[in-house]
C-alpha cells in the first residue's frame, strides 16, 4: 500500500513539474512577444510625436504619465488584507455551465457561475478606458485562472490611474508563473453595482475593500500573487 502511495505521489508530483515548465514555455513565448511589440510601439511612437508636437508648443500629448503607488511593505495576504481593512472571503461555486443568456451572481462582483462559451472569453487586459465587458465574459476569464480588479463609477481619476500603474507591474505568483505587464489580469470600471471601493476577484475568491486607501494596494499585490491561474481550467497562454 506504502509503495502504491508512493508511486500516486510520484506520478502527481511529474504533473506539477511538466505543468510548470509548459507555462514557463509558455512565458518565455510570450516576452518574447511584448519585446517584438515594444520594439514596434516605439517606432510608432516617434512618429506620433512628430505628428502631434509639430508646430505646437508642446501641445498634442494624450499618453498618461504613470502615477506613483505606495512601495511594497507587506506580503502576507491575509495581514495585508486586515492592514487595509479589506475583506477576503471564498464563496461557494455558484456553477460553471455555458450559456448564452444573462445569468444572476450571488456574489457582487461575481466570483464564479455559470458563463459565455469559450469563443466569447474576455481578454486579459486593462479596460478603464472603455466599456468593461459583461459579468458573463469576465466570469469565464475567472475560470481561466485570471485575477480580475474593478472599481467602482465615480471613484477619483488619481485613484483609477494609480490602479492602472498597479495592473501594470510584473510579479511573481504562487503558481510559479510571473505575471508580467498586467499578465493573467483584467482591470476594469465595476457593472454590477457593487458597494465597494476596490475589488478583486479570482475563481471561487473575493478581496472586496470598502473604502479605497493606500493600503489596499498591497492587499491586491497579495491577491494576485496568490491565486492567479489558481482555478479549474487555468489558460496558461495570453488571451
Amino acid at each position: 500500500m506504502s509503495s502504491r502511495q508512493e508511486e500516486k505521489e510520484r506520478r502527481k508530483q511529474e504533473r506539477m513539474e511538466r505543468e510548470k515548465a509548459e507555462a514557463a514555455a509558455a512565458q518565455r513565448k510570450r516576452l518574447v512577444k511584448i519585446v517584438a511589440g515594444v520594439v514596434v510601439a516605439a517606432a510608432v511612437l516617434v512618429g506620433v510625436v512628430v505628428v502631434t508636437t509639430g508646430g505646437k508648443d508642446g501641445g498634442g500629448e494624450t499618453d498618461r504619465a504613470a502615477v506613483p503607488i505606495p512601495d511594497r511593505k507587506m506580503t502576507d495576504l491575509a495581514d495585508a488584507a486586515k492592514a487595509a481593512d479589506c475583506e477576503l472571503s471564498n464563496p461557494p461555486i455558484e456553477g460553471s455551465n455555458h450559456v448564452t443568456t444573462k445569468v444572476r451572481y450571488k456574489t457582487n462582483p461575481p466570483t464564479s457561475g455559470d458563463h459565455v462559451p469559450p469563443d466569447q472569453v474576455a481578454s486579459d487586459g486593462d479596460y478603464s478606458d472603455g466599456v468593461a465587458p459583461e459579468p458573463e465574459r469576465y466570469v469565464h476569464s475567472l475560470e481561466h485562472g485570471r485575477v480580475i480588479i474593478q472599481y467602482r463609477p465615480g471613484l477619483p481619476e488619481r485613484r483609477v490611474s494609480q490602479l492602472r500603474t498597479l495592473f501594470a507591474e510584473s510579479s511573481e505568483t504562487d503558481f510559479g508563473l510571473a505575471s508580467v505587464d498586467g499578465g493573467f489580469t483584467l482591470l476594469m470600471e465595476n457593472n454590477t453595482k457593487m458597494r465597494h471601493d476596490v475589488a478583486a476577484t479570482a475563481w471561487g475568491h473575493m478581496l472586496a475593500c470598502d473604502k479605497f486607501n493606500d493600503k489596499v494596494f498591497d492587499a491586491v499585490r497579495a491577491f494576485r500573487e496568490r491565486y492567479v491561474l489558481q482555478a479549474p481550467e487555468k489558460i496558461t497562454e495570453p488571451q
